[in-house]
């Protein structure tokens, strides 16, 4: 009989003990996750039934638990980090309570011994301030005081400053390569783990690893048969093909998500905290030829793509996705919300924050989103300098903007807002959350204020910056927004239909959640893995029932909101508009929505959502009829 092994740590004491759950049951670190998560408010940390197997991109390691800035369940994923996860023998570690004192946890096991759990105080702010500082520093110390445990080289997660100071702090870890960290660094960046495992659980960092070895599948042969019958091609071959885009596409002569992505967005750029959904067709291509494509997208070309420098997150990987010069990583959505979300269009300027919201532990995303808001508010001098404990305005118009300089500019602005995030007496408090701020700005200052921070706004307190997509997918009313539980295509589907298609989205993520894949191999993974649990598991309709039952669950607690902030409105309508005036599209939906939005903006707007949040709750019913 198979079985899910977990091991639980109460943090307030480092006692734990060893649980088992049979799968068929339960099938992995989501479904089981969500379980612990409301029965013990627990963190839970796990890997996929498939880690370490010969499937590339099976190594993802899950996080899952109740959100800090999400205020819901959530799950968030870290590229590679199970592969040495796999080498402790368990699947999933899930943690309660909390330390008395910042600690390191410490989770090592040697050929078929117990695991060895410790709790370690650390002084956390001493070791922030050393070498690279922040969530670098915590890794390093980590590997210089617990490394020479190991027999092999070990992982670990760390959290910076943004943990103590915001909800939205993040986890890193890096691979290591003979006892050094290597500059890749990956990220569980969404849903603020980081705040999460600091401040619910007193933990700073987890170094782990092992030597203990299970029964991975590793059958080349048998794999290679499975997809030769369904693709006619093997594994290699078809995961090669897969992930063409994240590798190199030479349909755009570039690679990965930042190339991609910016190769074909023409006149889809957003840029100056979304204000260019303003512009015309017009102004939107001039401006993305000249600052993005012929500057921004250059240089990552001739510095990154030309120069090969491409690595994996750590696992076996014909992807190669991490796109690098030297120590920066370069990914679409971390180098647009630190990028032309903030007004910067020069690699060298965006390097500096993201650097800077690296090292700090931000989720680069949240953190591009609060720090755009926040130069607009001061461009419209709805905020002094003063009152956000700066001391500059932004260069925030594309009128006169100067590339290099003005992205400088704006870069070390972002840089100071940052850092006066994480102070102890910050005049932007933000461990409530930014939404919680611009509420009480808003009601100081005028909504205008809260009118411009662009988020998804769940229960009393919740937000979420929306991913990096013009289309009204990305502001969508689902259980769990921010990560691509919904379709972020470029399509017109009437809102009605497109809650349909965000539900089949979200179980698809799921599955590969909580099998620990990563989705960059989705093309096949989504089509593939149900097959493969039969084969290995003798379980498919029970995996697939499990399935409908988790998103059903989680949709069950969906306490999304309306949209606070217009700005959300615009996108949504400047989208309508965008696809009728500049993609000609004749669609009697359309002409309906855009009439209702030009008769009544607001009123258009909360049925567009409702249309949406029935399309959800109807595809996702656990009874459907």
């Amino acid at each position: 009989m198979n079985w899910l092994k977990i091991l639980m740590l109460d943090a307030s004491n480092g006692f734990y003990r060893m649980k088992r759950y049979k799968v068929g049951d339960f099938f992995g670190p989501v479904d089981l996750g969500i379980h612990l998560a409301y029965k013990h408010n627990s963190l839970n940390i796990g890997a996929g039934l498939l880690a370490g197997s010969i499937f590339p991109g099976s190594n993802r390691l899950i996080f899952n638990g109740i959100s800090p800035c999400w205020h819901g369940f959530y799950i968030s994923s870290m590229g590679g980090a199970a592969l040495v996860f796999d080498n402790l023998g368990i699947n999933m570690v899930s943690i309660i309570n909390k330390a008395s004192t910042p600690s390191l946890l410490y989770l090592n096991r040697l050929h078929g011994e117990e695991i060895d759990v410790e709790l370690i105080p650390l002084d956390l702010h001493e070791v922030w301030q050393q070498g690279r500082k922040g969530v670098y520093a915590i890794m390093a110390y980590a590997l210089e005081q617990l490394g020479d445990r190991y027999e092999t080289d070990p992982r670990v997660l760390a959290v910076g400053p943004a943990a103590q100071y915001t909800d939205f702090g993040a986890i890193a870890s890096a691979p290591v390569s003979k006892g050094k960290l290597s500059h890749v660094d990956t990220w569980a960046g969404r849903g603020g783990f980081g705040t999460k495992l600091l401040m619910d659980h007193g933990i700073a960092g987890v170094i782990y690893g092992g030597t203990f070895i299970d029964e991975d599948f590793r059958d080349r042969k048998v794999a290679d048969k499975w997809f030769e019958d369904k693709y006619q091609k093997r594994l290699a071959a078809k995961d090669f093909e897969a992930t063409t885009k994240y590798r190199f596409d030479p349909q755009f002569d570039t690679g990965g998500t930042f190339g991609v992505n910016y190769a074909t967005q023409f006149g889809n750029m957003i840029a100056f905290n979304y204000r260019s959904i303003y512009w015309t067709e017009e102004e939107r291509i001039e401006f993305n030829r000249e600052f993005i494509l012929n500057h921004y997208l250059k240089q990552f070309n001739e510095e990154t793509i030309a120069t090969k420098q491409q690595k994996t997150c750590g696992e076996p990987c014909a992807a190669v996705c991490k796109k690098l010069r030297g120590e920066f990583k370069k990914d679409y959505e971390p180098y647009q919300c630190l990028g032309p979300l903030c007004g910067i269009f020069d690699q060298r300027a965006a390097e500096i924050l993201n650097q800077a919201g690296d090292s700090l532990g931000f989720d680069a995303i949240s953190a591009g989103g609060v720090v755009s808001w926040l130069m607009e508010c001061l461009h419209e001098r709805y905020l002094t300098p003063d009152e956000l404990g700066v001391s500059a305005l932004p260069v925030f118009s594309r009128n006169g903007f100067d590339l290099v300089a003005d992205s400088m500019h704006n870069a070390k602005l972002g840089v100071a807002l940052l850092h006066e995030m994480v102070k102890p007496d910050s005049r932007i408090p933000l461990k409530f959350g930014p939404r919680k701020f611009a509420r009480r700005l808003g009601r100081e200052r005028g909504k205008r204020v809260m009118d411009c921070f662009v988020y998804n706004a769940f229960a009393r307190q919740g937000w979420m910056v929306p991913n990096q997509y013009w289309t009204p997918g990305v502001l969508s009313p689902m259980a769990i927004m921010g990560k691509y539980y919904m379709h972020y295509g470029k399509d017109f589907l009437p809102p009605y239909r497109l809650g349909q298609e965000n539900a089949k989205r979200m179980v698809k993520e799921l599955m590969l959640d909580n099998l620990g894949f990563c989705r960059f191999h989705r093309a096949w993974a989504e089509d593939m893995m149900p097959d493969v649990i039969e084969e290995l598991f003798c379980c498919r309709d029970a995996f697939l029932r499990s399935l409908s039952l988790t998103a059903g669950r989680i949709n069950s607690r969906n306490a999304s909101i309306f949209w606070e902030p217009e700005r959300n409105t615009d996108i949504v309508w400047s989208f309508l508009r965008k696809k009728k005036e500049t993609d000609g599209l004749q669609n009697d939906q359309l002409e309906y929505w855009l009439k209702r939005f030009t008769d009544d903006k607001h009123k258009a707007a909360l049925d567009f959502w409702y249309e949406m949040h029935k399309g959800i709750h109807e595809s996702l019913r656990e009874f459907p009829d």
